[in-house]
């Protein structure tokens, strides 16, 4: 059983290191940083310098080849005040987001969150009704980042939720518009998704031979 369970691990160790060697030469990982992005409305301080890079590269390449943006907004908190009922504190939500559109040029997509308040949408202008799915962006791409359980600080889980929802919506837009973008991490994101699923389901096998093992040995 240790054997098996060395080998298991020298597994996940090769799976790991492919994941990261693909991830750096691939030519769509930014090598630049940076601070600011037109595309990032609020929530700079909130999102890696390299993921702000990327979402800018990916931003200007859907915009110059659709015409349309897309936009995040991430804020710790949109309140101002302590809310008396759920209802009301999403009317103020929605009034709150519906602010922000106003300024914002069509056609647009604004991905929105704010932390204390665990809310996050999507919002696209009345011209891509029916372009994105909304429930298939958010729990697919989004919510799983920031539910996990794990030792990442809640920061690093908004970076990378924002990161791989931004990515979604412009790769999900660029299919619908026919079109190629370079700046796409759809090839990497389909190789660390497979290699993920590798592992969880590993991860099973193991646990029902642990278990199969211990029910055996209790018989005896």
């Amino acid at each position: 059983m240790r054997a098996i369970l060395k080998k298991i691990g020298v597994l996940f160790a090769l799976l790991l290191t492919l994941n990261l060697a693909y991830a750096e030469n691939n030519s769509s990982t930014p090598i630049l940083t940076k601070t600011s992005s037109p595309f990032i409305l609020s929530g700079n301080k909130m999102i890696d310098p390299r993921s702000i890079a990327k979402i800018d590269e990916m931003g200007n390449e859907l915009l110059k080849k659709t015409g349309i943006s897309v936009y995040i907004y991430a804020k710790e908190s949109y309140r101002d005040r302590k809310f008396s009922s759920t209802k009301s504190k999403m009317e103020f939500i929605k009034s709150y987001e519906s602010n922000i559109t106003k300024e914002l040029k069509n056609p647009f997509v604004l991905l929105t969150t704010s932390l204390e308040d665990t809310h996050i949408n999507l919002i696209t202008s009345s011209d891509l009704t029916g372009v994105l799915d909304k429930d298939e962006i958010l729990d697919r791409y989004i919510v799983p980042l920031l539910a996990s359980k794990d030792k990442n600080s809640m920061y690093a889980k908004v970076s990378a939720a924002m990161f791989n929802g931004y990515a979604a919506i412009t790769d999900k837009i660029a299919e619908n518009r026919g079109i190629e973008l370079k700046s796409s991490i759809g090839s990497v994101g389909t190789v660390t998704s497979t290699i993920w699923r590798v592992i969880m389901y590993t991860i099973i096998v193991i646990g029902l031979i642990a278990y199969t093992i211990a029910i055996l040995k209790s018989k005896k």
